[in-house]
């Protein structure tokens, strides 16, 4: 026991173990295996040898031996219907009627639920013209499977050749109590339809539009009856299927053929009632082909006003949709007034109007009502200009100006279009009353512009003058108004209480453009011809600004003045400004003076004088400096142009030491480069001896 044990172990082939796992250089796929066992014929058997059956008993044994074969196939796998068939067919080449039966029997015993073996033994009994057989076998399949449309098709197709008409329709009736697919019921009518009997067709189609009431079932119950001229009963269906479907599952598809059978019948009128009932009741993004099949119609059968009826019509039905999803869409509102104005009646405008403002934006910030207070001015505009009715013009007005929140912010172009409304009807008392609320409710730079450049209009200078007094009050900071009150006061001649308002403005101890206020009271006194004032003025200025501009404007003011001694003031002021800004940061403004004044003295003044300023003139210097990031770390360094003044450097003894170190760096280099030059002189003598 032991030396057998022993044995078995010997015997277990051991196994080889792989060192190297890397993959080989060549790979070698499965596709390329196969291929060369092809190549090579390696899988190829010969064929097996022809027999000859010479008398009964050979081929009494030949069958046996097969018959025994295709049973045990079977017998191993009786699942495999294959196997069944092949048997079955074989006995039937054997003209084994009886015997191939009785195989399609036991076969149907095992799955009878099998489609193609039901269609292997009725096709069996029909080659054989086995009738009856193939009429019980088509029985049995389609009561056994009524789902299966290929068995009714094949048995009304057979009862159709054998010219058995009522059979094949009895067929159909029993196949019709299953209700079937479409095809089904197509295959029915044109059945029918072959033996010319259209009354039967139309009944079948009458049950089929309630078994399947799809549209385009409907559609072609619709276009039988019109092929076979009964155009009443064509129009009939339409209208029913109109009915059924009402207007909760409405479809263009519908309505389109509809439009169409009218249209050949020559009811253009008809056609148009149905397309606009349509339209009417359908999406938008549902009827993109009823839009297009009645611009057509209209293209063919219309007149203008038809095809503009309906391009109006589709982008009115377009715009209807664009403002249902969305109420707030103001620029959809624009776009749909403009077109509804363009072609519609009064009424129509209004009540599409009404709807937009009633739209009012949710939340009361100014931003949010910029676009929507345009639908109220261009509802005003649309009464006053194209409807011509001022009352509802004023309604419209008045009512926009109750909604505004004035508390939290307003329009003043409201309140002024408002106003040159009431001028425009001669209600002048109306204008000043609305301008006058608005500056009680809300004032604002615009509403007091906007009244005051009426009541100048008006040349009531008076009222002009109360209201640049209210407006000043309002903002004291408003240089513009300070400047604009005061030329009023110029243009009426009163130059002394011009001058009082200028004074008032530049005492106000807050100003958002105190350049442009003291440049027009300046310019002011100049045109006064106040030249002492002028002075007065332009030194008040300096006070309070030592701006580089400043001075220029004052040196030229000296030298335009034309008085003698003008250019000896100017150049006197240029000092004074010198002297002054030495100690100014901004080194440019200090050179922009300078230029300044040697471009005066280039033109008044003597040689001396020149070289006087170009002594003053600084030098320009690179230099460099750290540059600090947004972080605080160091970014690098950065270069820069320094400007350095002779009176600045003679009072930094530090400059002074710089410009020696400069010029004795320059003088080291010009040496190091003439002792150079001899040493290259002697290396080419050399070199040209060798």
């Amino acid at each position: 026991m032991a030396a057998s044990t022993a044995a078995g172990k010997q015997r277990i082939p051991k196994v080889a173990k792989v060192k190297n796992k890397a993959p080989a250089e060549v790979q070698i796929t499965a596709e390329q295996l196969l291929r060369e066992a092809k190549e090579r014929e390696l899988e190829l058997l010969p064929p097996p040898p022809q027999q000859k059956i010479t008398d009964e008993e050979e081929l009494n044994d030949y069958k046996l031996r097969k018959r025994k074969t295709f049973e045990d196939n079977i017998r191993k796998n009786r699942t495999v219907i294959s196997n069944w068939i092949k048997y079955a067919q074989w006995e039937e080449s054997l003209k084994e009627i009886q015997r191939a039966r009785s195989i399609y029997e036991r076969a149907l015993d095992v799955d009878y639920r099998n489609i193609t073996l039901w269609l292997k033994y009725a096709e069996m009994e029909m080659k054989n013209r086995q009738v009856n057989h193939a009429r019980n076998i088509w029985d049995r399949a389609i009561t056994t499977l009524p789902r299966v449309n290929q068995f009714w098709y094949k048995y009304t197709y057979m009862e159709e050749m054998l010219g058995n008409v009522a059979g094949a329709r009895q067929v159909f009736e029993r196949w019709m109590e299953w209700q079937p697919e479409e095809q089904a019921w197509h295959s029915y009518i044109n059945f029918e339809l072959r033996y010319k009997e259209v009354e039967r067709a139309r009944t079948i189609y009458e049950r089929f539009v309630l078994v399947h009431p799809a549209v385009k079932n409907w559609i072609k119950y619709a276009r039988f009856e019109e092929k076979h001229a009964y155009f009443a009963h064509a129009r009939k269906v339409y209208e029913r299927a109109v009915e059924f479907f009402g207007d909760e599952h409405m479809d263009e598809h519908l309505y389109v053929a509809f439009a169409k059978f009218e249209e050949n019948q020559k009811e253009f009128e008809r056609v148009r009632v149905i397309y606009k009932y349509a339209l009417d009741r359908i999406s938008k993004q549902e009827a993109q082909e009823l839009f297009k099949n009645y611009t057509i119609f209209e293209k063919k059968f219309g007149d203008r006003r038809g095809i503009e009826d309906i391009i109006v019509s589709k982008r009115r039905f377009q715009y209807e949709e664009e403002v249902k999803a969305n109420p707030h869409n103001y620029d959809a509102w624009f776009d749909y007034l403009r077109l509804v104005e363009s072609d519609a009646e009064a009424d129509t405008v209004r009540e599409v109007y009404e709807r937009a403002i009633a739209n009012v934006p949710p939340i009361q910030e100014k931003r949010h009502w910029k676009r929507y207070i345009y639908l109220w001015v261009n509802y005003a505009l649309y009464e006053e200009l194209e409807a011509k009715d001022p009352e509802r013009t004023r309604q419209v007005y008045q009512a926009s100006l109750e909604l505004i929140p004035h508390k939290k912010f307003t329009f003043a172009k409201m309140w002024l279009y408002y106003a040159q409304f009431e001028i425009r009807q001669k209600n002048l008392p109306f204008a000043r009353r609305a301008l006058g609320t608005s500056i009680g409710k809300c004032p604002k730079n615009k509403l007091f512009k906007g009244y005051i450049e009426l009541e100048l209009q008006l040349r009531e200078f008076d009222r002009c003058r109360k209201l640049y007094e209210k407006f000043l009050e309002f903002g004291p900071e408003n240089c513009t108004s300070w400047i604009k009150f005061a030329e009023l006061e110029t243009i009426l001649g009163d130059i002394e209480r011009a001058r009082a308002i200028y004074e008032l403005a530049i005492s106000q101890p807050r100003l958002d453009m105190p350049e442009v206020l003291w440049k027009s009271y300046i310019d002011f006194e100049i045109e006064q011809e106040e030249t002492e004032r002028t002075r007065n003025l332009y030194r008040q200025l300096l006070q309070r600004t030592q701006h580089v501009k400043v001075w220029i404007s004052f040196a030229q003011f000296e030298l335009s003045s034309g008085k003698e001694g003008s250019v000896a003031k100017c150049r006197q002021i240029y000092e004074e400004a010198n002297k002054t800004m030495r100690n100014c940061e901004e080194k440019e403004e200090r050179l922009m003076l300078l230029e300044s004044w040697r471009s005066f003295e280039d033109e008044f003044g003597t040689v001396s004088d020149k070289e006087r300023v170009d002594k003053l003139m600084p030098e320009k210097v690179k230099k460099r400096r750290k540059v600090q990031a947004d972080d605080g770390s160091d970014a690098g360094w950065e270069e820069y142009y320094d400007y350095i003044f002779p009176e600045d450097a003679a009072n930094q003894p530090n400059l002074k030491l710089l410009a020696m170190a400069k010029l004795w760096k320059k003088q080291q280099q010009e040496r190091e480069a003439a002792e150079q030059e001899p040493d290259k002189d002697i290396d080419e003598s050399e070199s040209s001896s060798f």
